[in-house]
């Protein structure tokens, strides 16, 4: 399912909070704000798979200053990891992005499988949340 944040139903938006809740803040004890303000902003969209017990991998595209996209909350449940749901949703936002720019914070183990969809890192490794990061670009822009 692909629906920008002003078309998501209050069930959706429910099963997709749940579901980042129950993988970043419940399965990796990672108390952090998940409600950011931006879930239902217009330029946000939503990407999702479903299965028979509910959502079962999201992430989201933020549209950002400067024309470029910002995609986060890259969630898969633990009943459906090892599916290969990630990069079928990652497949379906770079066909979204399409030839613009896109930049995401990697959780660092995570950089090998950013790197299939041709982000780099760019910068140091940071601490978010008590989990350590790594900004990785996507340019493909007319400029680059």
């Amino acid at each position: 399912m692909n629906l920008a944040g002003t078309e998501l139903t209050s069930s959706q938006l429910y099963d997709l909070l749940r579901l980042r809740v129950d993988v970043f803040v419940v399965e990796q004890a990672c108390p952090y704000p998940e409600l950011d303000g931006r879930d239902l902003l217009p330029g946000t969209r939503h990407l999702w798979i479903a299965g028979e017990e509910g959502i079962d991998a999201c992430l989201r595209i933020l549209t950002e200053p400067g024309g470029h996209y910002r995609i986060g909350r890259v969630a898969t449940s633990r009943r459906a990891r090892r599916q290969g749901l990630g990069a079928r949703l990652m497949a379906a936002a770079l066909d979204y992005i399409g030839t613009a720019d896109s930049v995401l914070d990697a959780q660092t183990y995570a950089q090998g499988f950013y790197a299939k969809f041709g982000y780099r890192p760019e910068g140091e490794e940071f601490e978010e949340d008590g989990i350590p990061h790594i900004t990785m670009w996507r340019r493909v822009g007319p400029s680059h």
